[in-house]
């Protein structure tokens, strides 16, 4: 059976950015000019620039604007600079990789695990066939595991031909983070390698990884995650040479001559992980703050299990300490008697899930936090830059959807209920780096101010400030060259308007998110669909779409307004702020918009939407 992906098979990932100390420093310059012009900015904007008569909107605007510069803030703290770890030997024994009292001389044991619910068992033999090709240059005891909570008896049968390891159980409690534990309990190795489904590692996964553990205090590697299938479009004279024939493909050329080659539907949901990975993650190493993202990642079996045995303890206690409380103000605040605690401690021990990854959406960034946050052993992380793997992209934008919701949510329901920036045993800078992760998906609330903005001026005149004078240009255009100039050079190599373009157009899965955590509803964990989902996805874009067609709208009213009419609410430096703003704005959200149409060249095994699937769809695009 074919897959679509098989004519993409030869591709190979791109290195690593590579290392300049001095790009490095002018970024760093850079970024304190912006900052501190950002900071002016919003200083005259707080003390002279409001509008009186219109504060009900001037004033959320501004809050927005300074939501903004705080999450700009966090995100320079992130990129601030690289320092890598140093890439050690591979380690021979398993004395190599552990502390002296703990010394034992014998191969070191790798288990590979590949959680699974209901993908193509095809699909996943894929990935079993490449596991089995990882290879080392020491003797090692490597097991790979098919985990299926999917209970099929076509999975164990590819499990066997393989000549792998197969898990089952009889439930799916804690769905992706159960499976794991439930493997954990049933298998030995000293390392544990996270795959998802798609996960195809390459050879060198432990030979390029394995040698960080050479620190005992190392938990987990992250390895990057590649996306080998991503569309890579058509050339824009071609595209233009399908409609316009000769011309189109003459006018194609030209602009490309001016402005490079330029290809159409290149990556239509923005999947290429390279900007989280290799800029992102990669400068949290400093500060010992890259969290693991799941697929693709090296786990320490010992690090695990000792951070789950104590947030085991201190459920516990907490959890008997409350109901000591409830208990002696129904006794009169007399004492308790210490055998009582202590059956109510083997009680609450009784009732209590023991888990080394937590039950949660965000299984990775939990138990990322959880050690972290070990204040006995300061656990270590690592983000490798190298990729050493190779997995399939959503495509088609109820998967990315589905995808998206469950990052958002997850995380934002771990700071609801389990805030990584108040947990002890977090230092300054890794509490820094989540709440930079946290207060990206907040983002929501000031893009849907920003998006609505200058819609406001647009159909009636009034303005957030008190007037579009030179006095606003030379506060404002300072502040945005240089952080233009500054995030240039900072993510030098990787373009960064798309990516911003997304954030922005992420708005309504991420208002949905957040509405879906303040009302505390459990987050669910639909699997991300592996194959293309067959369907109209017109309706994931409507609010997208909606504020296209609004700003469309505005523009020529305005313009018709004070250009035609001369209508006086209006002026001159109004009209190209909000025009500018506008124009930004659709172009940003037309990435989206155009991307619910995107079809492949060839889908020769498109699916029908799958239940899981629909279920996601329906709670990641409700309307708040």
């Amino acid at each position: 059976m074919g897959f679509y992906f098989d004519k993409f098979e030869d591709r190979q990932p791109e290195p690593p950015l590579e290392y300049s100390a001095v790009t490095e420093g002018i970024w760093q310059f850079l970024a304190v000019i912006a900052m501190t012009l950002g900071a002016w900015y919003l200083w005259w904007r707080w003390t002279e620039s409001l509008n009186p008569d219109a504060l009900w909107y001037a004033i959320p605007l501004l809050v927005a604007e300074t939501a903004s510069y705080f999450g700009l803030g966090l995100f320079v703290f992130n990129l601030w600079k690289v320092k890598d770890y140093e890439q050690l030997p591979p380690p021979a024994k398993f004395d190599d990789v552990v502390r002296p009292e703990h010394a034992d001389d014998r191969p070191i044991k790798v288990d590979v695990f590949f959680p699974t619910y209901n993908e193509e068992v095809e699909l996943v033999r894929l990935s079993i066939i490449d596991a089995k090709k990882v290879t080392y240059p020491y003797p090692i005891e490597l097991k790979i595991f098919v985990l299926d909570d999917g209970k099929r008896p076509a999975m164990r049968q590819v499990a066997e031909e393989e000549g792998v390891g197969y898990i089952t159980r009889s439930s799916n409690i804690g769905f992706k983070a159960g499976n794991l534990r439930n493997a954990m309990e049933q298998t030995h190795g000293d390392f544990i390698v996270i795959c998802d489904a798609d996960t195809r590692p390459f050879p060198t996964i432990l030979e390029h990884t394995l040698g960080y553990f050479r620190d005992p205090d190392v938990a987990w590697v992250q390895t990057p995650q590649w996306f080998f299938d991503l569309p890579e479009g058509k050339r824009l004279p071609d595209v233009w040479g399908n409609y316009l024939k000769a011309p189109g493909r003459w006018l194609g050329k030209g602009v490309e001559a001016i402005f490079g080659e330029i290809r159409v539907g290149e990556d239509p949901f923005v999947n290429e992980p390279k900007m989280f990975y290799d800029v992102i993650q990669r400068r949290r190493n400093w500060a010992n703050a890259s969290f693991c993202c799941g697929a693709g990642s090296i786990h320490r079996r010992e690090a695990v299990m000792e951070a789950a045995l104590k947030c085991y303890a201190d459920t516990i206690e907490k959890q008997v300490g409350k109901q000591s409380k409830q208990l002696q103000k129904l006794m009169g605040g007399q004492a308790l008697d210490s055998g009582l605690v202590q059956e109510m401690r083997h009680q609450v021990a009784g009732e209590e899930e023991f888990t080394p990854y937590r039950f949660h959406v965000s299984e990775d960034i939990y138990t990322s936090i959880v050690l972290h946050s070990d204040e006995d052993r300061h656990w270590k992380s690592v983000l490798h830059p190298t990729v050493e793997s190779k997995m399939l992209s959503p495509q088609d934008l109820l998967s990315w959807t589905v995808q998206r919701f469950k990052y958002a949510g997850g995380t934002l329901d771990i700071v609801a209920n389990d805030s990584p920036m108040t947990r002890k045993g977090m230092s300054l800078a890794q509490r820094l780096m989540y709440g930079a992760t946290a207060w990206s998906y907040l983002g929501g609330i000031w893009n849907l101010i920003f998006l609505a903005a200058p819609l406001v001026y647009l159909f009636s005149g009034i303005a957030p400030v008190s007037a579009y004078t030179g006095d606003f240009f030379l506060h404002i255009l300072p502040f945005l060259i240089a952080m233009e100039l500054a995030f240039m050079v900072g993510t030098w190599g990787i373009a960064g308007y798309r990516s911003k373009a997304s954030y922005l157009s992420f708005f309504p899965v991420n208002l949905r998110a957040i509405w879906t955590v303040l009302k505390g509803e459990q987050i669910k964990f639909p699997v991300t669909p592996k194959d293309r989902q067959e369907g109209n996805f017109f309706h994931l874009v409507l609010p997208q779409l909606a504020v296209i067609v609004l700003t469309l709208v505005g523009l020529v009213y305005a313009t018709v307004q004070y250009f035609t009419l001369g209508n006086n609410d209006y002026s001159l430096g109004g009209i190209l702020v909000n025009v500018f703003w506008g124009l930004n704005n659709i172009i940003a959200l037309s990435g989206i918009v155009m991307a619910a149409f995107w079809q492949p060249d060839e889908d020769p095994h498109p699916q029908p939407l799958s239940r899981e699937a629909v279920e996601g769809s329906k709670m990641a695009t409700a309307s708040p």
